[in-house]
């Protein structure tokens, strides 16, 4: 299991997140037992893309067996934010780290996207996970997407598919708890819902 160190926010404001590296251990053990917050005190930062494409929006189903939110639909690429993102001068490069997440669950490469643009934090109640959404616009069309994925891409998710816009409305009405808190969110941030 990944005991790498990640990034728990010890302040978020408007302009400015400021915190620490933690050993993951330590983030699993708070999201097992959420008690634990109240002694360790982690947020730990996640970045969450919205890929938008020509023929919809990428949306995922994490395994049943995951640590985190197993079952549950999320908007690929998602994950914590790890010390590779963090730059010699203690600045952390979100945008870097989402693009190797991308690579990393859909096969996806920074080329394939526009630039991401921030869209909001949403911070997880039991968890404490504040995921940072982002927007991304994908060149690519829905089936070499999802055969990128097939070829390159690492096997996090059971599912993933590309919805058309105005299905999105309905999917995510109709998945209800099944669908992570900040889904919705970002996708209405990103004007898609």
């Amino acid at each position: 299991m990944f005991n790498g160190r990640v990034f728990a926010a010890d302040s978020i404001t408007p302009s400015l997140i400021t915190g620490h590296l933690t050993e993951f251990r330590r983030v699993v053990a708070q999201m097992e037992q959420p008690a634990l917050f109240e002694a360790l005190r982690l947020r730990p930062l996640a970045v969450c893309g919205v890929v938008d494409c020509p023929d919809g929006v990428v949306i995922a189903r994490r395994h049943a067996g995951a640590v985190y939110q197993p079952g549950m639909w999320q908007l690929p690429p998602a994950g914590s934010v790890d010390e590779h993102a963090v730059d010699a001068d203690g600045a952390v490069a979100l945008t870097r780290q989402l693009l190797d997440e991308l690579r990393e669950e859909l096969g996806l490469a920074a080329t394939d996207v526009d630039n991401p643009r921030p869209l909001c934090i949403v911070e997880h109640a039991g968890s404490h996970v504040s995921d940072i959404g982002m927007s991304l616009r994908c060149r690519l069309d829905g089936p070499a997407i999802l055969a990128t994925h097939a070829e390159r891409g690492n096997q996090e998710y059971r599912t993933v598919c590309v919805l058309r816009r105005e299905d999105l409305a309905r999917f995510v009405a109709d998945a209800g708890a099944l669908v992570v808190p900040s889904a919705p969110v970002f996708l209405r941030r990103a004007g898609l819902l």
